[in-house]
């Protein structure tokens, strides 16, 4: 199979919340392109069923990882087993997280605060920096590179009612995204984001709702449809390869043009 600029033969890529949705739809990019895979996700059960699905798409050899990664230590014991199994990581896909909503602002209490920052804010910056870590430490000893991709969300241009603590970890992790591009570029590591629209997952699609979401956000998104796990998978292959090699410190908005369509 020719895979040409994309070509991911012999590059390990891990994705953190990959089980599924968004996290999946990146590895299985990476996988078509002939990449390493490394699954972490909290089920091992779901882990393994993309194990399987990542291999039937291309991927080389496949690990996973059961992993909360709002736990501190779990990230780190988890980062060390990956590279004990896989001997390195050249693309990191910092996805795990989830959605929450209160009522308004006024409204919000402080355990739904919290809980959520404690995975998609405080869970995204232990596995960004066991990443960072290793790829500098990798570098330093003659080895250097790597691309490091954070999710993040169109909620850091939108203003939502109810989800300002989902807003905030994803305005907070864009501007981490810049920080890490400045600072890790003399290694030649690469941090970018990518802030999808709309994505269309099992879970969505399993509502008794998902005729009327899918709906309404093809009427309100310019491609007139809504996204889906695929629609990530061009986007992964290119942050993950050489492709993007001169491409860091950027937010990729993937949405049908949603965002630059206003209310």
């Amino acid at each position: 199979m020719t895979r040409g600029l994309f070509d991911l033969t012999g590059r390990v890529v891990l994705a953190a919340g990959a089980n599924s949705g968004i996290g999946l739809g990146f590895l299985m990019g990476c996988a078509k392109q002939g990449a390493d895979v490394v699954v972490w996700g909290r089920r091992a059960d779901r882990n393994g069923e993309a194990l399987e699905k990542l291999k039937a798409a291309g991927a080389g050899r496949v690990h996973q990882e059961t992993v909360d990664v709002a736990d501190e230590q779990a990230v780190i014991t988890a980062f060390a087993s990956s590279l004990k199994a896989m001997g390195r990581v050249d693309c990191l896909f910092a996805n795990a997280g989830f959605t929450s909503h209160a009522p308004s602002f006024p409204d919000m209490t402080s355990e739904l605060w919290h809980g959520l920052l404690n995975v998609n804010l405080h869970g995204a910056f232990y596995t960004l920096r066991e990443a960072s870590r290793h790829m500098r430490a990798r570098a330093q000893s003659g080895d250097p590179g790597g691309s490091i991709v954070v999710c993040g969300s169109l909620s850091i241009f939108q203003g939502r009612q109810g989800m300002e603590h989902y807003a905030g970890a994803k305005g907070a992790l864009s501007a981490v995204v810049k920080g890490m591009a400045v600072e890790l570029g003399q290694y030649k590591i690469r941090t970018n984001m990518i802030a999808p629209g709309f994505i269309m997952t099992e879970m969505t699609d399993s509502s008794p709702q998902s005729e009327a979401v899918a709906k309404h956000f093809s009427a309100i998104t310019p491609l007139g449809r809504p996204g889906y796990p695929y629609d990530i998978e061009g986007p992964a292959a290119y942050l993950a390869s050489d492709a993007s090699a001169f491409h860091t410190g950027d937010i990729l908005v993937i949405d049908g043009g949603r965002n630059v369509r206003g209310n």
